[in-house]
């Protein structure tokens, strides 16, 4: 892979990197020519549908796109489209969204197919301000599904674009910050065709995982995702589990199932009521509905 020549000087900032015309058509003709030649075929990129795109990007939030593809696939074939995820038994996407991880997601996602359904007549808003009032849905998001759904040219900083920027624009530096990156990602973005750019720059930050050091280390942002195993969040996952298969799972049914520290399985079980997954009858767990 021939990579580009960096010989533009190196600045402590990247207000001071100015881009000439020639260096952005020559920054993007490297990205397009990699893209082009090892495209990743991912399902979410075969489509025009808001909501699917929607899905996808929640999905995706958190999670390894391997993981990712087949639970599209399912979650599609279950709920196709805004109204049946809106309409649907939380249970029922819960059990669905079994196996992602980070559940409360799935709220999210159920509630926005909520409100786009009342709020907005079934159709996704197309605007990154109206996109972010929906529950969910941060900056990032917002503007990703702005450019994947609706061809919007917005900036938006992502892991393995955050990887090419350093590489091209910071390869002397380390802590390199997002808001130092943001202006170069708005003079180099391709506003005739934002969707595709995006997932150009994906693919390349991709493959310079592989062939390198990880560049995104040398961010001010980077850190290492928190131990799983034996976490509150991997408890909660199994607490959710157990109730999805044993409706109306007894208190002391949970704590000898799990075998963990009954007071710490309390307090997450009141965390899951506190948000809605679950609900208390009695002295039984039943997921909220």
């Amino acid at each position: 892979m021939t990579l580009m020549n960096k010989t533009h000087p190196h600045h402590p900032h990247s207000e001071q990197i100015d881009l000439t015309p020639e260096a952005v058509d020559r920054f993007r003709s490297e990205i397009y020519r990699h893209y082009h030649a090892n495209p990743r075929p991912l399902p979410w990129r075969d489509t025009e549908d808001p909501y699917h795109i929607l899905v996808s990007e929640i999905m995706l939030q958190q999670t390894r796109v391997e993981r990712v593809i087949d639970k599209y696939r399912e979650f599609l074939a279950v709920f196709p489209d805004v109204s049946s995820l809106a309409q649907a038994p939380l249970r029922d996407v819960l059990q669905v969204w079994q196996g992602l991880g980070y559940n409360r997601r799935a709220i999210a996602l159920q509630e926005t197919a909520k409100k786009v359904v009342h709020d907005f007549n079934g159709i996704l808003p197309e605007t990154v301000e109206q996109l972010q009032t929906l529950p969910g849905i941060g900056a990032y998001t917002a503007a990703a599904i702005a450019a994947f759904a609706f061809h919007r040219p917005v900036a938006f900083i992502e892991t393995n674009i955050r990887t090419v920027y350093i590489h091209y624009f910071f390869p002397d530096r380390q802590k390199v910050k997002d808001s130092e990156i943001m202006p170069l990602v708005r003079t180099t973005l391709d506003p005739a065709d934002p969707r595709t750019w995006y997932y150009a720059l994906m693919d390349y930050g991709v493959m310079l995982k592989k062939t390198q050091p990880n560049p995104s280390r040398k961010s001010a942002h980077h850190s290492r995702q928190s131990r799983f195993e034996g976490s509150d969040r991997q408890i909660r996952g199994k607490i959710l589990r157990l109730v999805l298969q044993r409706p109306h799972s007894k208190t002391e049914d949970i704590f000898q199932t799990l075998q963990e520290d009954p007071q710490r399985v309390e307090r997450i079980l009141e965390g899951l009521v506190k948000e809605k997954f679950l609900r208390k009858q009695g002295a039984t767990y039943i997921i909220a509905e």
